[in-house]
């Protein structure tokens, strides 16, 4: 989860302009990497495949119901069947009680991995802290604070035992077949829950061309469908010998790119979407698109406050994000 200001490099969209570095090399509370995040694309080939006409990748949602309602009713308008897939930190200012039982009974009805937030939600200890594995560039006060706000998180989940434990049961990546489009859903990267090297900074870096070459050939797929960095992009390229892309969704529960969207959502379908579309490619015969959740903005601002008032560590770290939407 990062925030902070906004940029365009060719097909990325961005809400930071930090550095990030795959991996962190101290052991400093949000800023490790635990070794139990690590799988690999090799890990992502041999998962169940799933099929779907048209599949929702919902990163990023934070614990804002407002928006999971259009997003719902995003699905009904469709067509055809929806698959619908939250790929992780669909809890964080959901701190109240109703709030969190309610995102949790909700998002669990669907297909879901787990994000850092929720893998750290019944860790023995705190060593990690919020699980991001910040970068060293990001500051250490929003490091702090995102400490802060997950250890809140994390004592409201203790009160919810049973969901909890079915969010422990999530898997950390996920695959689907829309058509001929193979994708992957991870939360991160190719190689770990809480990898940085699909953010806007490191997907385009030179030496790391080969490695996502690399990392599409050895999972297997056309298509991979991250959030964590919390940054809109879409990047184009070639693998297996065929199209393929890197698609994010930014947040589903926050506004993007500097305000220009309310939440995004990825949308990967056989046939194209009825919804408008903010940025989109065709990969192995999918559309494969970003679409804006107009979310009840009012609503969801009054949901916020009710947990996290001026000058709490929330309010401090996202709220001038959450209150940027563009008119």
């Amino acid at each position: 989860m990062n925030h902070t200001t906004t940029h365009t490099i060719d097909h990325v969209m961005s809400d930071t302009h930090t550095e990030a570095h795959t991996e962190t090399h101290t052991d400093i509370a949000g800023r490790s990497c635990p070794l139990r995040y690590r799988y690999g694309p090799h890990a992502i080939a041999t998962a169940p495949q799933h099929p779907a006409d048209t599949l929702y990748v919902i990163g990023g949602l934070y614990g804002n119901l407002p928006a999971l309602d259009v997003i719902e009713r995003m699905a009904a308008k469709e067509a055809g069947p929806v698959t619908l897939c939250f790929n992780g930190d669909f809890n964080w200012f959901n701190i109240d009680d109703d709030g969190f039982r309610a995102i949790n009974q909700r998002v669990l009805q669907h297909h879901a991995i787990t994000g850092n937030v929720e893998a750290e939600l019944s860790s023995a200890g705190d060593e990690a802290g919020c699980g991001c594995a910040y970068p060293d560039q990001v500051d250490a006060a929003v490091v702090e604070r995102s400490n802060r706000i997950h250890a809140r998180l994390k004592a409201t989940a203790q009160r919810h035992a049973a969901l909890t434990a079915r969010l422990d049961r999530l898997p950390m990546f996920a695959r689907y077949d829309v058509g001929d489009c193979r994708v992957g859903v991870v939360h991160g990267d190719a190689e770990s829950l809480a990898g940085w090297r699909f953010g806007v900074d490191e997907i385009n870096r030179p030496e790391h061309a080969a490695w996502l070459r690399n990392a599409f050939e050895a999972a297997r797929v056309d298509v991979f469908a991250s959030s964590h960095t919390c940054e809109p992009l879409l990047k184009p390229l070639r693998a297996n010998g065929r199209d393929a892309a890197v698609i994010n969704n930014g947040a589903a529960g926050m506004p993007n790119a500097g305000g220009k969207w309310p939440g995004l959502i990825t949308r990967i379908g056989r046939t194209p979407s009825p919804h408008v579309v903010a940025y989109g490619s065709r990969v192995a015969g999918a559309w494969v698109d970003a679409l804006p959740v107009a979310y009840d903005q009012a609503r969801w601002k009054r949901l916020f406050l009710s947990n996290w008032p001026e000058r709490s560590d929330a309010h401090t770290s996202y709220f001038a994000r959450i209150n940027g939407l563009q008119a």
